[in-house]
């Protein structure tokens, strides 16, 4: 499986939409998800990113400040990030 690249724009429609890719995406090995491009990202991918992260293989993601700033504000840098990602 390649990379999974999330939107510009991570809300509740992009979780829906994101959700049967990444389920099909997990395995034993980690899910590379893109996220360099995101400008806003809700609660809904915050929540989805985790379950990627804690389900079969894991996930490795890839952060754009805006990523690494609503994770800062919610908690969940370590949830989200290994150190020395992102």
């Amino acid at each position: 499986m390649g990379t999974i690249s999330l939107p510009v724009r991570c809300d509740r429609a992009a979780a829906e939409a994101l959700w049967p890719e990444l389920v099909g995406a997990v395995g034993n090995a980690p899910i590379e998800i893109d996220g360099s491009g995101v400008e806003h990202v809700g609660q809904a991918v915050l929540q989805l990113l985790v379950s990627a992260r804690r389900s079969g293989g894991g996930a490795r993601i890839e952060a754009s400040p805006a990523l690494l700033q609503a994770a800062a504000l919610t908690g969940l840098q370590s949830e989200l990030f290994e150190e020395g990602d992102a």
